[in-house]
């Protein structure tokens, strides 16, 4: 069972890891720029590091249940390839929205299509469960 989900689980903890490294970015911005939680304004800086992890969060569960629904019913090699890449973009997207808001937008749409990606190799495997004998 293990060696059918292994490659899943290892994404999924990347992916956690990730969101981490958003996170301490958000904390070490507030210290650098002294602002204060609940405050989300302030220096520029610190607005974009701010709502870069907080989008990359609001992404993140969708994600997750694309990734392991792709993964266990159509293939967990080509759904755990199609995560690292989205965690690569998904990096990309941080880090160019923290120099400049413009520089979000490649890596953006590059995690949006891999996205719809996994959500078609999700359908597919649905499809192809409920469908084929």
């Amino acid at each position: 069972m293990r060696d059918q989900i292994d490659l899943l689980a290892t994404v999924t903890i990347l992916g956690v890891l990730e969101q981490a490294y958003f996170v301490l970015q958000v904390i070490y911005a507030r210290r650098k720029y002294k602002i204060s939680p609940p405050e989300t304004t302030g220096h520029p800086e610190f607005e974009r590091i701010f709502r870069a992890q907080a989008n990359c969060s609001e992404y993140f569960p969708i994600f997750i249940s694309l990734l392991w629904v792709a993964g266990i019913f159509f293939h967990q090699a080509v759904a755990a390839a199609c995560g690292l890449l989205y965690l690569y973009t998904r990096f990309q997207y941080f880090q160019g929205y923290a120099v400049a808001a413009q520089g979000r937008l490649g890596p953006l749409y590059a995690s949006a299509r891999l996205l719809w990606l996994l959500l078609g190799l999700a359908v597919a495997g649905l499809l192809a469960h409920f469908v084929l004998p």
